[in-house]
């Protein structure tokens, strides 16, 4: 069984929210070109993954399982957003950027890159793959 993430860059992992609330109030902050595709993004996974667990901490919302830890970050820029799976060094056929660790991301620019089968098959696999604790 492959290690969880110990630590990012030395961050301490986020504390889970009560609910969803937190991350419905971070869309409201985003740059309006990038809210379509964070909230299509957010859609999906929380479609893909059942039982999981929210927050938001410097700007970015994050996904998890109370068995298996963070397991997505959503990170938003200004024109593009950055999927993060923190297990995806592991993954068949792992997302093609990013070498911290077991972290690995795809940068998407529109809501229609939700129903690409790979990262469809990334967010499914996220909810299979230790994280990050």
């Amino acid at each position: 069984m492959p290690k969880s993430v110990k630590g990012i860059a030395g961050k301490k992992p986020p504390e889970p929210a009560a609910d969803h609330s937190g991350i419905d109030a971070w869309f409201n902050q985003l740059m309006p070109t990038v809210q379509p595709i964070v909230r299509a993004f957010d859609a999906a996974i929380r479609t893909a993954i059942p039982g999981l667990q929210y927050s938001v901490k410097r700007g970015r919302a994050y996904y998890g399982l109370p068995d298996r830890g963070w397991i997505i970050e959503i990170a938003p820029y200004h024109v593009s957003v950055n999927i993060v799976f923190y297990g995806g060094a592991d993954f068949d056929r792992p997302p093609p950027l990013g070498d911290t660790d077991r972290t690995r991301y795809v940068k998407v620019t529109s809501v229609e890159d939700r129903d690409r089968a790979d990262v469809r098959d990334w967010i499914e696999q996220a909810g299979r793959t230790a994280g990050w604790r």
